[in-house]
C-alpha cells in the first residue's frame, strides 16, 4: 500500500537524509566522543533562530514541554503576564499559564486574527509600575492559519520602555517563517521537532536570550521544577551531555535537518515557504473559498485553514481525502471544528508536492458536493508557480538544495 500523502501542519514529511540519519544502532550518550557531536548542534540551532546571545535547550518532549520550561524558569506564581487568545494553541498556552499560577491579563481576540498590537501597546504603556513580567505572543496559530507580527510586539515594548520578557510560541514557525530572535529582542522562543525541523515529534526546543538566563538567576519566589530545570541542563550541556538520557536518534536526525536547512540558507527557506503558501492561496481563491485568516496580514506561510461552504461538513472533506485519495489533511479544532480543513505546507515541500495536495483537495471538494470546477485551483497555483519560478530566491526543498 502507498503511504498516505501527509499534508497536516505537523508532523511533517521527513526527508530521506533525516530519516536515514536516525536509522543507526543505539549509542553511548556518555562516551567521550559524544560532545563532538552535540556541541555543534547547539551552535547551529542558534543560526536558525538568528540569536545574538543566549543558548538553546533540547528537551525530550513536545513543544509543550518547552513552553512549560520557559515559564517555570523565569516566572513565579502570582506574576502578571500579558497574553492573547485567538486559536486552539494560543488557548492552550493561556491555560498552561493559569494552571502554573500566573495572573494573566488576557486579550481575547476573534479566531482568524492574531496578536493585537494596538491593545498590547496600550496595556504596556499604562503599566507604569511594570507589573507585567512577560509578554506572550503566538507567532503562528496553527489552528486557524494565522501569523502575527513579532517585530511589532517588540516595538510596543520598546515604545513603552517596558522591561518585560518577550515569549514567542514558534512551534509552527521556526525553520519555516522569518524568525529574528536577536533583532526582535525575543527572550524565550519555543519550537518542536515535528514542524519546520522535519523530524518526528519528541524534541522540545527552547531558545533563550541572555536576559532570560539572567532573570532565571534572580527571580524571587521561583516555581518548583525538576525535569525542565535550566540549571541542570546548563551544567551538563556545557560539557556536551544531558542531565538525563537524551533522545539520541532524534538529535542525530536534527543534525541532518540542520545540515539541510543551512545548506539551503534560512532566508531561502523562508522565501520558499512564502512561495508555496502563495500557490495554495491562489488555489483557494480560484475555488471561491475563504481562508480562516481574516486579512492578508494574518496569512500564514506554513498552514492554510480553509472554510467549507455552508451545508458542507469539513469532516467529510477529511474522510473523503483520506479514504478515496490517500491524503491526510488537517482537521478543524475547537471553535472551527467541522467548519475548516487545513493544508499544511511546511517543511520539505516544493511545487510538485503542493500541486499534488491541491489535486487531491480539488477532487475531494467536488465529491462532497462543493460547486467547483476541476482544474481551477490547480491551474491557478500552476500559473502562479510558473510566473514566479525565476523570481523566487529558491524553489528547492532542503533535500534538493543539499544535492545541488
Amino acid at each position: 500500500m502507498i503511504t498516505p500523502h501527509l499534508f497536516i501542519p505537523g508532523p511533517t514529511t521527513i526527508p530521506d537524509a533525516v530519516r536515514i540519519a536516525m536509522n543507526l544502532p543505539m549509542e553511548d550518550m556518555r562516551s567521550p566522543e559524544f560532545p563532538k557531536f552535540t556541541l555543534p548542534v547547539f551552535e547551529d540551532l542558534k543560526k536558525v533562530f538568528k540569536m545574538k546571545d543566549g543558548r538553546v535547550f533540547i528537551f525530550p518532549s513536545s513543544g509543550t514541554g518547552a513552553w512549560e520550561s520557559a515559564i517555570e524558569n523565569t516566572l513565579a506564581p502570582g506574576d502578571k503576564v500579558l497574553m492573547s487568545r485567538f486559536g486552539q494553541f494560543s488557548l492552550l498556552w493561556v491555560d498552561m499559564a493559569e494552571r502554573l499560577g500566573l495572573k494573566v491579563e488576557l486579550c481575547d481576540e476573534e479566531w482568524g486574527t492574531g496578536v493585537p498590537l494596538e491593545k498590547y501597546a496600550d496595556i504596556l504603556a499604562k503599566d507604569k509600575n511594570h507589573e507585567i513580567k512577560a509578554v506572550f505572543a503566538t507567532h503562528n496559530e496553527t489552528a486557524t492559519g494565522v501569523s502575527s507580527d513579532i517585530a511589532g510586539v517588540r516595538k510596543a515594548l520598546d515604545a513603552a520602555k517596558h522591561p518585560a520578557l518577550l515569549f514567542v510560541d514558534g512551534v509552527s514557525s521556526v525553520g519555516s517563517l522569518e524568525m529574528r530572535m536577536g533583532e526582535w529582542g525575543v527572550d524565550c522562543c519555543v519550537s518542536g521537532s515535528q514542524k519546520g525541523f522535519m523530524l518526528p515529534t519528541g524534541l522540545g526546543i527552547l531558545a533563550v536570550s541572555q536576559k532570560a538566563l539572567d532573570v532565571n538567576k534572580t527571580v524571587n519566589g521561583r516555581m518548583n521544577r525538576c525535569f525542565f530545570s535550566w540549571e541542570d541542563m546548563i551544567k551538563t550541556n556545557d560539557l556536551g551531555y544531558f542531565p538525563y538520557t537524551p533522545a539520541t536518534q532524534l538529535i542525530r536526525g536534527l543534525r541532518a535537518s540542520l545540515d539541510l536547512i543551512l545548506a539551503e540558507g534560512i532566508d531561502n527557506v523562508v522565501a520558499r515557504h512564502h512561495r508555496m503558501a502563495s500557490g495554495v492561496r491562489a488555489a483557494v481563491d480560484a475555488w471561491g473559498l475563504k481562508l480562516c485568516a481574516k486579512e492578508p496580514k494574518w496569512h500564514s506561510d506554513t498552514v492554510s485553514a480553509i472554510f467549507v461552504p455552508e451545508g458542507i461538513d469539513a469532516n467529510a472533506v477529511l474522510k473523503t481525502a483520506y479514504y478515496r485519495y490517500n491524503t491526510s489533511l488537517g482537521t478543524g479544532l475547537n471553535k472551527v471544528a467541522g467548519k475548516v480543513f487545513r493544508i499544511g505546507h511546511l517543511g520539505a515541500v516544493d511545487e510538485f508536492m503542493i500541486g499534488g495536495v491541491l489535486f487531491a483537495v480539488e477532487m475531494t471538494l467536488k465529491d462532497v458536493g462543493v460547486n467547483i470546477k476541476l482544474g481551477s485551483g490547480t491551474g491557478a497555483a500552476a500559473e502562479y508557480f510558473s510566473k514566479t519560478a525565476t523570481k523566487s530566491a529558491t524553489s528547492a526543498t532542503p533535500a534538493q538544495a543539499k544535492a545541488a
